[in-house]
Order: C-alpha cells, then structure tokens, then sequence
C-alpha cells in the first residue's frame, strides 16, 4: 500500500506546504548561477526554426465543457509572459521564472489538473498544455533541454493524439519546471499565438538553424501491472545536416505513464513490470 503524505493525511496543511515549496524552488533558481531568459522584444527574428499548432478544446475529458473553456482563457494569461521571449547564449529557458506572476492582476480560473492520479478542476488548471507546445518546439531546436517531466498519469486522450507518444511534458510550481540551456552562439525567440480554436508556437532565430530535427518513437508497448496499465514509450530524434544530408539518430529517453482511458480493443497489452 501507498504510504500517505502529510498533506493527505492533514489537509489543512497544504496550503503552507506549497507556500514552502514555493519559496525553496525560486530560492534555487536565484542560487544555481544560471542566466534565466528575461528580455522580450516586439521585433521578431528573421529565421524560422520550428512551428506547430494544438487544438485547445477536448470534447473527450469527461467533464462540463465550461472547464476546457476556463483552460483556454488560462493559456493565454500564461502565454502573455512567454510570447516574445528572447533566449540569448548562455542563457536559461525557465518555464516557471516566466509564468510564476501571470495570475498577479488577472486570476486564473478553475480547469482540469491531475492530483493525487485523478483528474479534477483546480485553479489554473490546464497549462500543461503550453508546457507540452514547449516541450515539443524544444525538441525541434539546438537547444538542450535540462529539466522535464512526463505525465505520471494520462486520464483521457490528448488533442494531440498524431504525435509521438511521450513527448509531453507536466509542469507543477514548486515541484516540476520546464527548463532549456542555450548552449550555442545563436539567439533564440518564442511566439505564441491564439484563434479561436488553436493555439500556435514558433521558434525564431537570429542565425539560421543547418539542422533538421525528426522526432519518432522507435517502439511503444502496453504493459498491465498491479490492476493498473502502462504505456511505455521510447523517444528518439533523428538530426539532419541540410549542407551535408548527413544523419544521427539519437535516444532521448525512454517515457513511462499510467493511462486511465480505455484503450482501442485491439491493442496488445502485456503482463508485466514496468
């Protein structure tokens, strides 16, 4: 059996333990001696590295739709801090340095987050969704990701299902942060856009970027464990030199989540650890 937290056991303690947290994790930040992206400009760099798009709305979560409304409006706050950043060399991509005062003048609404593995609505809920746009910009990038953390736990299908599975990234102030290193001469800016039913995100250079980035999934297995079922995804990237055609490919990492949505009943499910 699962051994309680303290949180869990006195719930009233919460809210001083993410106050604490809180105060330890940007007290790290100001300590680690990283440079962390700050500047914003309005001009726009000339050399397009990456682009994507996601659809914001998701009719499959199984709750009231006001919910996936609250997420969009959610999104767009923490975007405004975002949108326009300039990621110089030497420095850090911190997806919380960013966002930590985006609810200062405008407060966010309730959307759906995943606590304690269940899905439920909580305030400023869904931006994880930004954080997963991120990830997968990052992936298609010199830049190195240094820190990301993959769901624990998926409880319906993403939006996002035609992507390679693992590929998402969770973000959780206090405990789980979104962080890029610019460990190249080059400048780097993010955008972020919005329509009706989209959100968008491009990555800019100053330079032009003489590499091209593909990412894949060489195997992703099924496994049943403890009543519960697994996805077990690697992900790999494949580099291409556009001078040269030269390619590498290399394994990223190999992503482990929990699915809480039924899956398609010709799917093979193994038995086994995960």
């Amino acid at each position: 059996m699962t051994r309680k937290r303290l949180t869990q056991i006195f719930p009233f303690l919460l809210p001083f333990r993410k106050w604490q947290r809180k105060k330890v994790f940007y007290l790290k930040m100001y300590l680690d001696r990283n440079r962390y992206a700050q500047k914003r400009s309005e001009k726009t760099l000339s050399n397009l590295v990456y682009q994507t798009s996601v659809p914001m709305l998701n009719g499959n979560s199984g709750f009231d739709m006001k919910y996936q409304f609250n997420k969009v409006y959610n999104l767009k706050l923490a975007a405004e801090t975002i949108d326009k950043i300039m990621i110089e060399p030497g420095e850090t991509f911190s997806f919380w340095q960013l966002v930590r005062w985006a609810d200062r003048y405008q407060k966010y609404k309730a959307g759906l987050n995943v606590i304690d593995g269940k899905t439920v609505p909580s305030y400023g809920g869904g931006l994880c969704m930004l954080s997963d746009m991120l990830f997968w910009m990052f992936l298609h990038t010199p830049l190195t990701v240094t820190e990301r953390h993959g769901h624990a736990a998926l409880s319906f299908p993403s939006t996002t299902e035609d992507l390679p599975k693992g590929t998402d990234a969770t973000v959780n102030e206090g405990w789980l942060d979104l962080k890029v290193c610019n460990k190249t001469e080059n400048t780097f800016q993010i955008e972020i856009d919005f329509d009706d039913a989209a959100m968008y995100g491009r990555i800019l250079a100053k330079d032009a970027v003489n590499m091209e980035y593909s990412v894949f999934n060489p195997s992703v297995t099924y496994r049943k464990a403890g009543g519960k079922i697994y996805q077990i995804a690697s992900v790999c990237r494949m580099e291409t030199d556009k001078d040269s055609g030269s390619k590498t490919e290399r394994k990223l990492y190999v992503n482990r989540c929990q699915i809480g949505y039924r899956l398609p009943d010709n799917l093979i499910v193994e038995e086994g650890s995960v």
